[in-house]
């Protein structure tokens, strides 16, 4: 108890030269129940500082100024009980009886919602908020991923956006940073490649769970892979999404699309041959689309394939006469042999059906 007394007495001693600073901000304000954030870190400012909370867990309540300053919130000026409205009065309000840590920081993200109307709308069934709703409970809210204090903005994360995965999604990370895009980000410091957030989104995050996901994720690597000045960079063919959508799984998978957005296909798409977070580069020997793996990535959908199977897909590549150039003349026969038969047959058919005309027309003027 006596702790207690001496520390309610340091706490007023603090709050006294910051009150004159919270009436002359009250009246700049016109009225505002706005204070400085100086009057707020009179207190606040001292690192030790935290309260018990009634589920017995401690809330750490020191705010580190520089920190803060740095923050996206601090360069433009926010203040804190623009976040902390419920506090800008002493004594602040008592917490609910029995909220603990994780409880109250859920309840404080909501204030983000006040400011920040679009990317509120973005959340809405996005795929954290569905876990919440369904219990949840660690499910990542706003300051999860841009910190509390430490606010970031959205184009700060984006280069470190899969550290930040991490901390709730620790086993796909490891996956992904041995994939081709992840050894090009994390060891090469390349932010071309794709992150999580380039996938999935960053605030309507959308998952395999997620209607529709599945089916229209070609178009997210055709993004990327389409691009011929990105493409060109790393030596890479562009025409992945043409001869995708060429072939018979990318021309039902495009049906679907078109007819039945929200339904899903069991016809192959990008992530089904070349892995999900885990994608290698083509040539790696645990790559699912190497050679030598070709047959066991096709049995998954074809179980009853046999050793040349594989052999009939002609990759990305179309044919040419350097790539498949036995594919690439008959092709070519074909394009010239059906319209000059069909032509010839057309022109033989009209010619006989004028020349029949004639004919009968003769008859007559000798008849």
């Amino acid at each position: 108890m006596k702790e207690v007394n001496v520390f309610l007495f340091i706490f007023f001693c603090c709050m006294i030269p910051a009150i004159f600073a919270t009436t002359a901000d009250a009246e700049e304000l016109g009225g505002s129940s706005d204070v400085s954030n100086e009057f707020c870190l009179g207190c606040h400012s001292n690192p030790g500082m935290s309260s018990m909370l009634p589920s017995g867990e401690t809330l750490p309540l020191g705010v580190d100024k520089q920190y803060f300053d740095n923050s996206i919130h601090g360069r433009v000026g926010i203040g804190c009980t623009k976040c902390h409205f419920d506090h800008s009065t002493f004594p602040h309000p008592a917490l609910p009886a029995g909220i603990d840590h994780r409880e109250y920081t859920t309840q404080k993200n909501e204030a983000c919602g006040f400011c920040h109307t679009d990317v509120a709308e973005q959340l809405k069934g996005n795929a954290h908020e569905l876990s919440r709703e369904a219990g949840m409970v660690q499910a990542a809210v706003c300051s999860d991923c841009h910190g509390a204090h430490d606010t970031k903005s959205l184009d700060e994360l984006k280069p470190v956006a899969s550290q930040t995965c991490r901390h709730c999604h620790s086993e796909i990370f490891d996956l992904y940073a041995e994939s081709v895009h992840g050894e090009a980000l994390l060891a090469e410091g390349n932010t071309e490649v794709p992150n999580c957030i380039d996938c999935h989104q960053a605030h309507h995050i959308v998952g395999p769970k997620n209607s529709g996901f599945h089916l229209f994720s070609p178009d997210i690597c055709g993004n990327c892979h389409s691009d011929k000045g990105l493409m060109a960079k790393y030596g890479i063919n562009t025409d992945v999404m043409n001869s995708w959508v060429y072939d018979f799984h990318g021309k039902t998978v495009k049906l679907y699309q078109e007819t039945q957005p929200t339904e899903q296909t069991d016809k192959a798409v990008c992530v089904d041959c070349h892995g999900v977070h885990d994608i290698r580069r083509p040539d790696d020997p645990g790559s699912t689309v190497m050679k030598e793996n070709l047959l066991r990535t096709c049995k998954k959908c074809h179980p009853t394939a046999t050793a040349n199977f594989p052999s009939a897909w002609m990759g990305h590549y179309r044919p040419d006469v350097h790539k498949y150039p036995l594919v690439f003349f008959v092709t070519w026969f074909y394009r010239l042999a059906i319209p000059g038969i069909i032509g010839g047959m057309f022109v033989f058919v009209v010619s006989d059906y004028f020349r029949t005309r004639i004919d009968k027309r003769k008859g007559k003027l000798h008849g």
